[in-house]
């Protein structure tokens, strides 16, 4: 799937609308990037792949114990945070955050993002069986 121009603006409305985010991307589940506003495409690949790897053990771990399907990962780090939210079935909407991000802003805005995003990738595809 090619990069979408209305998932790129959702990854632009979300960097707008969340103080000290510094980059989002739209991934396929397998970690080929959809669409991504990090400034740096190699940096985007490289965190597709990672994602798709870290989304794998999270699907495992919320399997084995019974929490249902995967929606969210996050991480922290002494420079700040990366998450991960399921976008539909077939996506994923990684965010990178500054240490002085507001955690529940970022829950909030990306959560609505993601199921944005999940609905243009599921519409694409849905096109794309149709031809």
């Amino acid at each position: 799937m090619s990069s979408s121009p209305e998932v790129l603006d959702e990854l632009k409305g979300l960097l707008a609308r969340v103080p000290h985010l510094t980059g989002a991307l739209a991934a396929s589940v397998d970690g080929l990037v959809l669409a991504e506003s990090t400034g740096e495409e190699a940096e985007a690949e490289g965190t597709a792949a990672l994602t798709a790897a870290a989304l794998g053990v999270a699907l495992r771990l919320t399997d084995a114990t019974g929490r249902g399907d995967f929606r969210e990962l996050v991480i922290r780090g002494e420079q700040g945070y990366v998450a991960t939210y399921a976008a539909g079935t077939g996506a994923v909407l990684t965010v990178l955050a500054g240490p002085r991000a507001n955690v529940g802003r970022l829950h909030l805005e990306a959560r609505r993002s993601s199921a944005r995003i999940g609905d243009v990738v599921a519409g694409a595809l849905e096109r794309r069986e149709a031809d």
